[in-house]
């Protein structure tokens, strides 16, 4: 399975988690490490759309492509089973307390939960701690320039 991940050039060399822990998001309280990643390069994109402006749009993102062997473990979350709350903004702590316990939990490598961007599109959250994180690989990355017209005011 190919999954995706917008990242900042500087940061895309790697997968760690270090990044989400040092605020907390809504699937991660602060403190927490974990991966944010999407099903599809629009999701990606629409995910991270959400979080920045024109006047800040940076110009250096790429867009990783990573490999998920099909044996690696996922646990998926449908919609219906989430707090009527879990895609307000800002964040709830009961979503941080699901992307929290599937972390310490170790029990899958992946939790597939829905977007609160795109409804009935999925992102994909890896566990960095897991024993087979090892075994998920970037795969590519190309420069992805954001066009402009998605900012237009």
């Amino acid at each position: 399975m190919q999954i995706f991940r917008l990242s900042r050039k500087k940061y895309a060399s790697e997968l760690s988690g270090i990044g989400a822990s040092k605020s907390g998001n809504r699937w991660n309280s602060k403190g927490t490490e974990i991966i944010y990643c999407a099903d599809s390069r629009a999701l990606a994109m629409a995910e991270v759309s959400v979080h920045i402006a024109l006047v800040t749009l940076p110009k250096d993102f790429v867009m990783m492509e990573i490999n998920i062997p099909e044996k690696i473990s996922i646990q998926t979350i449908k919609e219906n089973n989430l707090p009527e709350d879990w895609n307000n903004f800002p964040h709830s702590s009961k979503t941080q307390k699901i992307g929290d316990d599937f972390i310490y939990s170790k029990k899958t490598c992946l939790l597939k939960v829905p977007s609160a961007v795109v409804k009935g599109d999925y992102n994909f959250l890896i566990n960095p701690h897991h024993k087979d994180f090892s075994k998920i690989k970037i795969t590519n990355t190309s420069d992805f320039p954001f066009d402009r017209r998605i900012f237009k005011f």
